[in-house]
C-alpha cells in the first residue's frame, strides 16, 4: 500500500468527526458550491459531491435543503477558502484550510492560535510544497473488484485504491477530481463521499511530550469555527 493508505489509516477522519462541527462545515461547503454553480445538484457536480458528504455524516435532508435555500438568497454572503501556513513546536509544518466571510477575523484568530501554542505563522508557500494535494472518493464496494477497478480507472487519474470497512477508497491527484467523478457516475457506481486532502510527503516522529506540544496547536485550530481542515507533518498514531 502507498502513502495515501498509510495516511488514511492513521487519520481515519478522526479530526473531522472530533470537531463536533461537521454540519457547520458542510453548510459552508454548500454555500460555496451553490454560489459557484447554482442550486440544482443535477447541473452542479460540486454541489452533488457536497450533498453526498452530508449524507455520509447523517446530516438531515431538511438541513441540506435549508442550506441550499439560504445560499441561493442574494443577501447571503459568500465564504472564501483561505490557506494559512506555519510551524508548530519541534519543527512540525502545519497547513490550515479555512472558509471565511471575514478575512480580518480569521487572520487574527489563526495568528493568535499559533502564538499561544508557541508556533509561528509563516508566509504563503512556506510549507504547502511539503504536501501533495489529493482528491478521494469513497464508493460502495458491492460487486466491485478493487484490483480490476484500479486498472480501469488509471486513465482517469486513480493512483491508489484500497478497501475500508465503509467501501472502496480511491485516491488521485487534486486535478483528477472532475474526471473521476464523471466516470464513477457514468458507471452508476454509488459515491458515498468525496473530498480533498493534503498528504505530507515526509512525516516526523516525536516523543509523547513533544507530540503533546503540537496537539495544543492542532486542537486550538480545529476548534475555530472558520477552520475546515488542518494538516501537519507529525507522524500520527493510529489510536
Amino acid at each position: 500500500m502507498g502513502r495515501a493508505f498509510e495516511f488514511r489509516k492513521a487519520r481515519k477522519m478522526k479530526r473531522w468527526s472530533a470537531m463536533a462541527k461537521a454540519f457547520t462545515r458542510i453548510g459552508k461547503d454548500i454555500v460555496m458550491a451553490v454560489k459557484e454553480g447554482g442550486p440544482d445538484p443535477d447541473a452542479n457536480s460540486k454541489l452533488r459531491a457536497v450533498i453526498q458528504n452530508a449524507k455520509s455524516i447523517n446530516m438531515p435532508k431538511e438541513n441540506v435543503e435549508r442550506a441550499i435555500k439560504r445560499a441561493s438568497d442574494k443577501s447571503q454572503g459568500d465564504y472564501k477558502v483561505v490557506m494559512f501556513e506555519g510551524y508548530a513546536p519541534h519543527g512540525i509544518a502545519v497547513l490550515v484550510e479555512t472558509a471565511t466571510d471575514n478575512n480580518n477575523r480569521t487572520v487574527a484568530n489563526v495568528r493568535m492560535h499559533f502564538s499561544k501554542a508557541e508556533g509561528n505563522l509563516g508566509t504563503s508557500g512556506s510549507v504547502e510544497f511539503m504536501f501533495d494535494h489529493t482528491c478521494n472518493f469513497s464508493i460502495n464496494a458491492e460487486g466491485l473488484d478493487p484490483e480490476e477497478l484500479e486498472l480501469e480507472l488509471i486513465d482517469f487519474g486513480a493512483e491508489e485504491i484500497f478497501e475500508e470497512e465503509e467501501g472502496i477508497l480511491i485516491y488521485a491527484p487534486f486535478e483528477s477530481f472532475g474526471a473521476l467523478q464523471k466516470e464513477l457516475e457514468r458507471r452508476n457506481i454509488e459515491i458515498l463521499s468525496s473530498g480533498f486532502e493534503r498528504i505530507p510527503q515526509v512525516t516526523k516522529k516525536l516523543s509523547a511530550e513533544e507530540a503533546a506540544d503540537v496537539e495544543k496547536l492542532l486542537e486550538r485550530l480545529e476548534e475555530d469555527d472558520d477552520v475546515q481542515n488542518v494538516y501537519h507533518t507529525m507522524e500520527e498514531s493510529e489510536d
